[in-house]
């Protein structure tokens, strides 16, 4: 059997999973695993392999040695690249810019182009670049792949691309909406037309990757025409830790009457505010415990989230006509029941009517609205890794 050895390598991580490109959604990895701490004192290595885990703490001083006793822990438990037959390494790159729209076997000149992206995507693509080196390093003989976050939102529409701002300055600076989280929005959409009995080409959807980061995109036709991240993802939805959509000239008031910097407003918007900034805490759990002691605080916090869905919902109606499928995915959109039903509340005059038991009750991918709802809600869930692992065998031959 042939396998693809898929690599998200982070700031301080490394996430791993050993997958066969033709499994389904709804599969277990053969192999997943976890290299964090990356850097610190006390690395942690965690592995599943076919539902067993093996685990060990130890000093990990970089990427590179990471990823060198992940591999030696593969190879001690029979399933090594080396000891199975991995037909390519797959890599989640975060930014792709104006210069990837498609995945893209990897050479130095590749590399030298995504190390060019840096300044779009500064905490992000030197990761990834990191994971790239190291992953070639130690395993030369396998094509590597380069998947793109950026790349399913690359030919959106200029109306929905485009920020109003001097032309010249944008593009001298590559300044328009790139989209994130795109392997998602096109895994997940590409699974609906079938799970509601039509083609791709006649669907028109709507697509909530509502995680601790968090996005949406209008799809017609299989092709997107638009997302609410846009140069970074930190615009458009409320997520755990960042803003989403913001006045700009908050940025300034803050500069200007609270000494903050730059960076500081950046760790602000970034890291300690969204849900998390407005509750304390941005897991909807404890959130949603709170509220039952009367927190208002996460009262609040819940209820600015669900206002800026429901918000870019509509307006994607607006932008698609005609809406055939609304679907969520990803950790709150398809485990969050309340969620869902808040977002989608009082619709019924759009043709959009949840069934209760169905939004509460079953698992993986499904239709949870009423029987005579026009627009069909679904929950499908995502699974990056697999996408980044077909695309990676495609490109590989």
């Amino acid at each position: 059997m042939s396998y693809v050895l898929v690599l998200n390598s982070g700031s301080s991580s490394i996430k791993f999973q050993i997958v066969d490109p033709q499994a389904s959604a709804s599969d277990t990895p053969f192999v997943s695993g976890l290299v964090e701490q990356i850097g610190e004192p006390k690395g942690n290595i965690r592995i599943k392999i076919e539902g067993r885990e093996v685990g060990s703490t130890m000093p990990i001083r970089d990427h590179r040695g990471g990823l060198q006793l992940a591999i030696a822990m593969l190879d001690a438990n029979g399933v090594g690249p080396t000891q199975m037959h991995i037909i390519a390494v797959g890599h989640r790159v975060v930014h792709g810019g104006q210069t990837f729209g498609e995945p893209v076997l990897i050479d130095d000149s590749v590399v030298d182009q995504i190390r060019e992206l840096i300044p779009l995507a500064p905490l992000h693509n030197p990761a990834n670049i990191d994971g790239i080196d190291v992953a070639r390093a130690l395993l030369p003989d396998i094509p590597h792949v380069a998947v793109f976050d950026t790349g399913f939102f690359g030919d959106l529409p200029d109306g929905a691309a485009h920020y109003a701002i001097d032309d010249d300055l944008a593009r001298e600076h590559q300044i328009r909406r790139y989209g994130f989280h795109g392997t998602s929005h096109e895994f997940v959409s590409s699974q609906v037309p079938e799970l509601i009995g039509q083609s791709q080409e006649e669907t028109n959807q709507i697509v909530l990757h509502i995680g601790n980061g968090a996005s949406i995109s209008a799809v017609r036709g299989g092709k997107p025409v638009d997302t609410s991240m846009g140069l970074t993802p930190l615009e458009g939805l409320v997520m755990g830790t960042r803003s989403g959509d913001i006045d700009p000239g908050v940025i300034f008031h803050l500069y200007r009457t609270a000494g903050m910097s730059i960076d500081d407003i950046d760790d602000l918007l970034n890291r300690r505010s969204g849900l998390k900034g407005l509750a304390g805490v941005n897991d909807f759990r404890e959130i949603n415990a709170r509220i039952a002691d009367g927190d208002k605080k996460a009262k609040l916090a819940y209820d600015v989230y669900v206002h800026r869905l429901r918000r870019y919902i509509g307006a994607y109606m607006i932008g698609l006509g005609r809406v055939d499928a609304i679907t969520f995915t990803a950790g709150v959109g398809e485990n969050a029941a309340q969620v869902r039903a808040d977002a989608l509340a009082n619709l019924e005059g759009f043709g959009i009517k949840l069934d209760p038991a169905k939004n509460e009750e079953g698992s993986g991918a499904r239709i949870i609205s009423a029987d005579d709802s026009t627009t069909k809600v679904l929950v499908v869930p995502t699974n990056e890794e697999l996408a980044i692992a077909q695309k990676s065998a495609a490109i590989a031959g």
